[in-house]
């Protein structure tokens, strides 16, 4: 079992995660979050901890966004895009039991001292920052390290919180370099 609790935004999403862990989960109802739930997080964050995983659109990212203002300490997991996609809809509730283990596996926290180590120099030398297939590099880069896909901004503010080492970054950057090579 997993000892923190997961805060997901609907109750399709407890649906496929007790399909994929076992795991206490409490649900947002989207970003209509009530009181008596922000008070049952506020609870859970504090006893055993809590980890938020949101649907990989914008709406999520604000609930993520939210949430984090009021409980620093989270973690957070993060389903690719394209591994949360499935009869026309994008979702937590999407993916399947092995994506939602993955995104479980990569868990990470936000530094409260973040450090520089990236610099958008980084980003453009690894081809994350100024090319055509940007988008898609830093979307599969943010697979391979947990921390979900962002434009150029917020990927390098996400490396550098999330607490990113160089040598995870080189390694990410040889996978992604591998499957390119091999398509």
């Amino acid at each position: 079992m997993i000892k923190e609790v997961i805060v997901v935004e609907g109750k399709s999403d407890i649906a496929r995660l007790q399909q994929s862990v076992d795991a206490d989960i409490i649900k947002t109802d989207g970003f209509c979050l009530r009181s008596d739930t922000l008070e049952q997080i506020r609870y859970a964050y504090e006893k055993r901890g809590i980890i938020i995983l949101t649907d990989p659109d914008s709406a999520g990212e604000r609930i993520r966004t939210y949430l984090t203002q009021r409980f620093p300490k989270a973690k957070h997991a993060f389903i690719p895009r394209e591994e949360a996609i499935a009869n026309n809809d994008l979702g937590v509730e999407q993916a399947s039991p092995e994506a939602i283990r993955s995104a479980l596996s990569k868990v990470r926290c936000v530094s409260f001292e973040p450090y520089c180590e990236f610099t958008m120099e980084d980003l453009m030398a690894a081809g994350m920052n100024g090319s055509a297939a940007a988008a898609e590099r830093r979307n599969r880069a943010g697979a391979v390290l947990g921390i979900g896909y962002g434009n150029a901004k917020q990927f390098l503010r996400r490396l550098n919180h999330y607490g990113v080492l160089r040598t995870e970054w080189e390694a990410a950057i040889c996978q992604i370099d591998e499957v390119s090579e091999n398509e």
